[in-house]
C-alpha cells in the first residue's frame, strides 16, 4: 500500500535557496529529456532510457554551460528523468490505445512559471551547501 503525505516546510534562506536550486535543475533536466526524446523521435532513433539519463545528466554536468548541474543532488535530477519518462510512455500508451482514458497530448516543456514542478525528496536525496542552517526546522516557529 503506498501512503501519500503532506508537509509544510518553514525552510530557512538558506534552505529556500537549495530548494530553488533543486526545482531549477529539476526542471532544466526534465526539458533536456524532452528535447532529446523529441530529437530521437523525429531522427527515428531508438534510445534506451539510460542512455538519454546519461547524456541528459552525467554528459551535462562534464560541459561548462551545464556544470551547476553538479551542485544538485544526482536523485532529484534521476527523479526529472523518470518523471519525462513517464510521460512519454503515458503518451505513447494513448496513442496506442493500451491506456484507459481519454487520448494524452504530448509532453509540455516547464517554464519557470509552472505549478507542475515537484521534486521528490527522501533523506539521503536532499543535500544542501554544507552551512549549519541545512536542517530542517522541526516546528513551524
Amino acid at each position: 500500500m503506498q501512503l501519500r503525505y503532506n508537509f509544510r516546510v518553514y525552510p530557512t534562506p538558506g534552505q529556500r535557496i537549495a530548494l530553488a536550486q533543486a526545482f531549477g535543475c529539476a526542471r532544466v533536466v526534465y526539458n533536456d529529456n524532452l528535447c532529446a526524446r523529441e530529437q530521437a523521435h523525429a531522427a527515428g532513433v531508438k534510445l534506451s532510457d539510460t542512455e538519454i539519463q546519461r547524456r541528459v545528466v552525467t554528459e551535462a554536468k562534464r560541459t561548462p554551460q551545464r556544470s551547476w548541474l553538479a551542485g544538485v543532488s544526482s536523485v532529484v535530477l534521476v527523479q526529472a528523468c523518470q518523471d519525462a519518462r513517464t510521460a512519454y510512455r503515458n503518451w505513447f500508451d494513448s496513442l496506442s490505445g493500451s491506456r484507459k482514458g481519454p487520448k494524452l497530448g504530448n509532453p509540455r516543456f516547464r517554464s519557470r512559471k509552472d505549478n507542475r514542478q515537484t521534486i521528490r525528496l527522501t533523506r539521503k536525496g536532499l543535500r544542501c551547501d554544507r552551512t549549519a542552517d541545512c536542517t530542517w526546522p522541526r516546528s513551524g516557529a
